[in-house]
């Protein structure tokens, strides 16, 4: 790939944010910055063309939640322990971290920002333009969540009564350890992330993006979303599964991935257009 930057930030203790940059040739319209999604990171299947190709017209920057179980191997889930630990508020300080650092960038501080989501990296996403208003000039989520619960009551259970759950990644055959601090930031910090109730009340311009085939519950909470706020566009894709029907590793684009992508850049040049 031309033009990629890869970097790391430091985000406290001994978390550290794993990115990459994607620039474009000519002059950047804006800086978009593409959060994965549970079980999920920045080099998985999509995200590097996905990338690559926004990239024609926007600086493009991706990374590795500290916390999402990927370490310096960048394929593999080598920090169990980490993931463990890996709660929505140490997700979004990770954030806070590198858009942080970003705004700072000689070339990169004075763009419009855009957040990509994929999942629960919408949740993510919505939930620090949430926190921070002003900041970001609109949020893409694809195939995203809007109820940042994704524990089923057995987990929780495990969480509660043992200390620890565990869930299946079902690619790598791994039980991926969910300690109890997990639960007790959802429940300390409920009202925080109640996603739908606080965007009925905000203005940030939002776009869904979501395949026909993605999870019941992924497509019931955009509903609810658009419900509260109907001037959030929602994009369905025909056809479309949770990877727009792509694969890690990547075998290649899909007329669905195409056609999201094709949404997001109509939203951030609409956008961008005032």
């Amino acid at each position: 790939m031309k033009n990629v930057q890869h970097f790391e930030i430091p985000a406290g203790d001994d978390a550290v944010l794993r990115c990459s940059r994607f620039s474009p040739a000519a002059r950047a319209k804006a800086l978009i910055v593409i959060a994965h999604g549970y079980k999920g990171f920045k080099d998985w299947g999509m995200f590097p063309y996905a990338a690559e190709t926004l990239s024609r017209d926007y600086e493009v920057v991706t990374f590795n939640f500290s916390h999402g179980g990927i370490g310096e191997d960048l394929m593999n889930f080598t920090e169990l322990e980490k993931f463990a630990r890996n709660t929505y508020d140490r997700e979004s300080r990770d954030l806070q971290v590198l858009l942080a650092y970003l705004s700072q960038h000689p070339k990169l501080g004075g763009l419009p920002l855009f957040l990509i989501g994929h999942s629960r990296g919408a949740g993510d996403c919505l939930l620090y333009a949430l926190d921070h208003p002003g900041e970001a000039a609109g949020v893409i989520c694809w195939n995203g969540v809007t109820d940042l619960d994704l524990f089923t009551e057995e987990q929780k259970q495990g969480m509660r009564e043992n200390g620890r759950a565990f869930v299946l990644n079902g690619r790598t055959g791994q039980q991926m350890p969910l300690d109890a601090v997990i639960l007790e930031d959802l429940e300390r910090q409920r009202d925080r992330y109640q996603l739908i109730f606080r965007l009925a009340g905000a203005d940030f311009p939002v776009v869904l993006i979501q395949g026909t085939g993605d999870g019941e519950h992924l497509i019931r909470g955009s509903q609810r979303l658009v419900d509260v706020r109907p001037d959030i566009e929602w994009v369905r894709i025909p056809g479309g599964n949770h990877t727009f029907g792509t694969v890690h590793p990547f075998a290649g684009t899909t007329p669905q991935l195409e056609a999201a992508l094709a949404a997001t850049r109509a939203f951030v040049e609409r956008v961008l257009a005032g």
